[in-house]
């Protein structure tokens, strides 16, 4: 009997796919199979839309000791036997519903990936995108997904060193929340999510299962506008345990470092069903698992909705039957329930019983050969028209210099992000050297003279406009970022943000972002190790920006050897690395915050040189490795003078300009020119410097002086110090308040 229409909706299985399933299978599934398929060949799980684009990032290299899809996250060589694991992964469509549990529950899903591996989590950090404050529910959204950050990672005991807050029009009803995590774990210590070798021991370890989750993996992440569907897809969004979670990570550690363990893997996006079926696959072998021995929480649970359950806080432990013992002392000295759930096999089949009886065999290679796609994307008229747009027809402003900057330090995606970050414990685990607030975190690998640099970017806006560029830009400014504290970048993990693949013109957005995100990946040397794709993001009929965030990793082999962004001392000349004048140019303004800020428009083509960008950031490092350098800090959002008065507040020190600009005024200001950093230094190593880019094929241009209690910027552009501060400090706690004083009211 044919399948009801219903029930492929359920599961988030096309017609096309169903007969798929049915020409592969030879027969029809039943529910619990069903089910399964549906999970397994989600979006969420099999990657059907992305996989063959993401093939072209670059994912080698002799740092690396992973290969990308075969664990849970990917693992590079730091030197010292050590090594760290990372990855970054998406909440966006449960933290839409549910923004407090959605966030937590993401946070302990990304954590999981990495202790899974034997690695002890010593970060995390968080990219976030929300919809203008001016709107309630946004405010909610923002409100509710800080929350569950810092109420899950407090309590874990982690670290959230770093991150970035961005608002837009696009991401209203659609917040992306994406949330990165960063182990540490010796090199020859990491362990598989693999079931190798028949007949070992699966044990179910953490929470005991409920009905939460399920069809989290084939609904929410793999279904359009979750605005629409918000009643019937809540029960889909999980709850919670950070205090579970942290006694399972101190388990796991202890298991890992046991020796006893076969594999390790977390219950994360369709629950049971993906943990076996994926350990299985890696290790070559079939498995068999009777429900009836899960313990659960709710009463009369089907073998559909255990398989299905995204509980959270679960793992599956692989070990030899001889092992399973000491393995269960190790759990219970922790008081955490472990039960045996079944066992591998020799047979590739993944076999589902209760208390016995079968309710589901499938080939295990079949559920996680998942269909593929390489759809057609299109260039659209709209985005040609937005590209050609003649930016030198934007009016030049009549209001002051002055006025514009504070209004820019006001908007929210500029101003301090002091309100969100001091809600999470940065200083936990007494590692981090630099804490939130600046262009990357800093913490030290205790025993050892080395550090580690950490930041997360992607500008969507950017992407919208030119989706190949802005897939460069954003890895170049996620290296640019940890470049600045003197760290050199070597590796990547990424979580791509877009719209309906379905549609040509966002597969098309899709396709050139990884081009572009490929080059710059390459450019730097900067293998992209493990990621994540989340897909589908649409709401009010509208799609997101496309937003890749990159985060990426910068090794310091002398951790006390680093720059922060703050101006220092009395009387350093300030330069500007990357280019022989401060120019005006009107091309600069593609896609700026002053573009969309002052004149309601986001237009034109943004543009990047990747070799003058990695000759800049050489050039950085060089200077702060040869501690020449009291400040670098990268020129971003709001450009030049944005990132002048952001030196100038973080360091409670003024600045004098003595440049002069060709072009427009606005532009040289606030126009966002790639590939430039901003640094201070004592005037006698002024020319050593000079040399230095010189050897570095580096355009240079002396700024000004520090000093004073005023920025100074031109005859038309003295503000006082205090005054600056002020608007750039307290204007997103004001947003969210709903306050007139902030989002550009001086325009």
């Amino acid at each position: 009997m044919a399948v009801e229409q219903e029930a492929l909706d359920a599961v988030a299985l096309s017609r096309e796919e169903y007969d798929l399933l049915l020409a592969r299978l030879g027969r029809e599934p039943n529910e619990v199979e069903l089910g399964m398929f549906g999970s397994l060949w989600s979006e969420h799980c099999g990657y059907k839309n992305s996989r063959p684009l993401l093939r072209r990032l670059p994912s080698g290299g002799d740092r690396v000791l992973t290969r990308v899809g075969e664990e849970n996250a990917g693992a590079i060589d730091i030197g010292d036997g050590w090594a760290v694991v990372m990855k970054v992964e998406s909440h966006n469509h449960p933290s839409a519903i549910e923004p407090y549990e959605g966030a937590a529950t993401g946070v302990g899903g990304i954590v999981r990936d990495i202790f899974a591996m034997g690695a002890y989590p010593i970060a995390l950090l968080d990219s976030l995108r929300f919809g203008p404050l001016e709107e309630g529910n946004n405010r909610y959204l923002f409100e509710g997904v800080v929350g569950g950050i810092g109420g899950y990672g407090n309590c874990l005991g982690i670290p959230t060193v770093g991150g970035e807050v961005v608002f837009g029009a696009p991401y209203n009803g659609n917040p992306l929340v994406n949330a990165m995590c960063v182990g540490l774990v010796r090199a020859d210590g990491i362990v598989s999510a693999r079931a190798s070798g028949a007949g070992n021991a699966l044990l179910l370890v953490g929470a005991d299962t409920g009905r939460d989750g399920i069809h989290g993996a084939s609904g929410l992440a793999s279904r359009t506008d979750p605005e629409a569907r918000f009643e019937e897809m809540r029960p889909a969004v999980q709850v919670g345990n950070p205090f579970l979670e942290k006694v399972l990570i101190e388990a796991c550690m202890e298991l890992a470092q046991s020796g006893r363990l076969v594999g390790l893997q977390d219950l994360g996006a369709a629950g049971l069903s993906t943990a076996s079926v994926e350990s299985a696959d890696k290790g070559g072998t079939g498995i068999r698992i009777d429900v009836s021995a899960v313990a659960r929480r709710e009463s009369g649970m089907t073998p559909y909705e255990v398989m299905l359950s995204e509980s959270q806080e679960r793992m599956l432990v692989v070990v030899a039957p001889e092992d399973a013992g000491e393995v269960a002392k190790i759990l219970d000295k922790w008081d955490l329930h472990a039960t045996i759930v079944g066992e591998s096999t020799a047979d590739g089949d993944v076999s589902i019983l209760d208390d016995g009886r079968e309710h589901g065999r499938l080939p295990v290679r079949l559920l996680t050969d998942a269909p593929m796609y390489r759809l057609t994307g299109k260039k659209p008229q709209w985005l040609t028209d937005l590209q050609d747009f003649d930016l030198t027809q934007v009016p030049v402003p009549k209001l002051p210099p002055a006025v514009i900057l504070l209004s820019l330090l006001e908007s929210p995606n500029i101003a301090s992000k002091l309100s969100v970050y001091r809600q999470y414990d940065h200083q936990v685990q007494t590692n981090t050297v630099v804490a939130p607030g600046g262009d990357a975190a800093v913490l030290r690998v205790k025993g050892t003279d080395t550090g580690i640099a950490l930041a997360t970017d992607g500008n969507g806006r950017k992407c919208y406009l030119d989706p190949h560029v802005g897939g460069m830009i954003a890895v170049a400014e996620a290296c640019r970022n940890v470049s600045t504290v003197g760290a050199t970048p070597i590796a990547l993990t990424d979580c791509l943000n877009f719209g309906n693949p379905e549609k040509p013109d966002i597969y098309y957005q899709l396709e050139e972002c990884v081009k572009g995100m490929s080059a710059a990946s390459q450019a730097f040397a900067a293998p992209v190790i493990s990621g994540n794709v989340s897909l589908y993001n649409e709401s009010r009929g509208r799609d997101i920006y496309p937003t890749p965030i990159i985060g990426a990793l910068g090794l310091l082999d002398d951790v006390t050897a680093h720059a922060t962004m703050a101006f220092k001392n009395e009387g350093d000349v300030v330069v500007l690395l990357g280019s022989s004048e401060v120019r005006g140019d009107a091309a600069s303004l593609a896609g700026s915050e002053y573009l969309e800020l002052v004149h309601d428009k986001v237009a034109g083509r943004p543009t990047i040189d990747l070799a003058l960008e990695a000759a800049v950031q050489r050039a950085c490092r060089r200077a702060v490795a040869k501690n020449i350098l009291h400040s670098a800090h990268d020129c971003s959002d709001g450009g030049l003078a944005v990132a002048l008065a952001e030196s100038c507040i973080t360091g409670n020190i003024g600045f004098t300009a003595s440049f002069t600009h060709s072009g427009r005024w606005d532009a040289a200001l606030f126009g966002e020119t790639e590939s430039r950093i901003i640094v201070s230094l004592p005037e006698h190593h002024l020319t050593q410097l000079q040399r230095l880019c010189s050897d570095e094929g580096v355009p240079s241009v002396p700024l000004g002086t520090v000093g004073g209690t005023q920025l100074t910027l031109g005859s038309d552009l003295k503000l006082d110090l205090e005054l600056i501060k002020d608007s750039w400090s307290g204007a997103l706690e004001c947003a969210v308040d709903g306050a007139d004083g902030s989002l550009g009211s001086r325009l």
